[in-house]
């Protein structure tokens, strides 16, 4: 009985407060580093500590790789499946042939070396334990007091021996950091690295500030009001988009708190970054007006297609609606998700004129018809060849200035000029049932023929794999598209 190493693994055991088989392994990792060093360094050797005597035995192994693996690299270390065969050896490939040897004595030279694999295996598990402890609060605010600032970032002691890392990137720009004093941040995450784990601490991520008002309005924890959104310019400016959830709340007023005292606490923590807080609404016109406070918006016009908005506003308050270096539209935009272009009223509306003269001479040109017709087509909301001729025929003869005989030669003029004009740019055209396939839009129906999707039937044998290759279409869009091409297959199915 070896009792000099079970003497070993108990007293560091009870010492460092780590499970007695952390300290095998460490001291079975020793004796093979002791062994390498005594019979040779290239060889990989393996040692076994009988748990409950102490006694070990050592294994010289070879690893068994395929004869056409290209990753051969030493016979020290590894042998070919056909070499061990013909020594009669049962392996297969990514098993191990082991070899007893000669064990080292568990002399001064390997309790040393053990000794420092034990210290380096100890300080990782330790590392390990510590950091575990913190994965379920991945997301929440942790408080700590700051250790030390290095080119790396600003350490924070959070207790217990346990240490976060607040990056460079994800610290507030210019804010003044003082040894000792206490620090909140958001923990964004647990960093593998070298070292281990390293807990990752944020407090100019967008999530921080909204972390910071469920802190300090209980409304919000109560579900009472709902955080829609939040924009962040860290230690700049900052805008919260939230909503009632109960008819008698005013979810702005209780956000800011009597006096400011609620918004000013979240400030002071946010090293002054003024924090806007912004009514939601579902309607975009309205929430847009809203986040792009305190400008007031004049007019709105709004691209659904493209998601952006033409904002008009006095020509006098128009670096104002801007802000500075354009942070009050730039962080509009990041809050409602939508492109704003922020110009005065004259602006928007003859840019607006504009367009709206380019619309009616394509008509007037490209369908062939008076100016009479063409304003009419405006007014109604057309804007393109393609709303002309695929707009569904119920809609188009809503309009009361037209019949059934107009708005079937209209459409029929402007598919022939699409027709054309794809023609001359050697476009792929989709057919009729692909375009007025439920749920299809014409900008779809046109990338799916660019990729030899022209009919139903085309659409009807993708995948939604395939689907998924077309710029912003997901899974959810594909696999409906994609079941409505089949229900004529189903109807066939059902008529046979």
């Amino acid at each position: 009985m070896n009792k000099e190493i079970l003497y070993v693994v108990d007293a560091v055991s009870n010492e460092k407060n780590v499970g007695k088989s952390l300290i095998f392994e460490a001291v079975e990792t020793a004796l093979a580093m002791a062994t390498r060093k005594r019979f040779g360094m290239h060889m990989d050797v393996r040692v076994a500590v009988n748990r409950n005597t102490g006694d070990y035995d050592t294994y010289r192994r070879w690893l068994v790789v395929d004869d056409e693996d290209p990753n051969f690299e030493s016979p020290e270390r590894q042998i070919l499946l056909s070499y061990a065969q013909n020594r009669g050896l049962s392996a297969q490939v990514g098993e191990y042939i082991e070899e007893k040897i000669e064990s080292v004595e568990f002399g001064r030279i390997a309790a040393q070396t053990a000794k420092q694999v034990i210290v380096a295996k100890v300080r990782e598990a330790e590392r390990e334990k510590l950091v575990s402890s913190y994965r379920g609060k991945v997301g929440q605010l942790i408080m700590g007091t700051v250790k030390r600032v290095d080119r790396k970032g600003v350490f924070l002691d959070l207790g217990d021996n346990a240490e976060a890392l607040i990056p460079r990137e994800e610290m507030i720009p210019r804010e003044m950091v003082h040894n000792s004093a206490r620090m909140r941040g958001y923990l964004k995450e647990i960093r593998q690295e070298q070292r281990g784990p390293q807990i990752i601490v944020s407090r100019s991520d967008v999530n921080f500030l909204i972390e910071l008002m469920k802190l300090e309005v209980p409304e919000i924890n109560q579900e009472m009001i709902d955080i829609m959104g939040a924009a962040r310019d860290p230690g700049s400016r900052a805008k919260v988009a939230v909503r009632a959830n109960l008819p008698n709340i005013d979810p702005v007023g209780a956000c800011v708190g009597m006096r400011g005292s609620r918004i000013q606490t979240v400030t002071t923590e946010l090293n002054g970054e003024r924090v806007d807080i912004v009514l939601w609404n579902d309607d975009i016109a309205t929430y847009v007006m809203n986040a792009m406070a305190p400008a007031e918006v004049l007019s709105i016009v709004v691209d659904e297609d493209k998601k952006t908005m033409d904002i008009g506003v006095d020509k006098d308050k128009l670096s104002q609606a801007i802000g500075k270096g354009g942070q009050n539209v730039r962080l509009a935009s990041e809050l409602t998700g939508w492109t704003l272009n922020v110009m005065s009223v004259e602006e928007a509306e003859a840019k607006t004129e504009a367009e709206q003269q380019a619309v009616l001479e394509l008509f007037i040109n490209r369908l062939d018809v008076d100016e009479e017709v063409a304003i009419i087509l405006v007014e109604e909301g057309f804007s393109t060849l393609e709303e002309v001729a695929y707009v569904p025929r119920e809609e188009f003869l809503e309009i009361e200035a037209f019949d059934e005989e107009i708005v079937n030669e209209l459409r029929e003029r402007a598919r022939t000029a699409l027709l054309t004009e794809a023609i001359a740019k050697d476009t792929p055209i989709p057919a009729d049932d692909l375009l007025t396939m439920k749920g299809m839009d014409t900008e779809l129906a046109y990338k799916l023929a660019e990729k030899g999707v022209r009919t139903m039937e085309d659409l009807a044998e993708q995948s939604v794999d395939e689907l998924l290759e077309i710029e912003g279409m997901d899974e959810s869009r594909a696999a409906q598209l994609i079941m409505t091409a089949r229900e004529p297959w189903f109807k066939d199915s059902e008529s046979a």
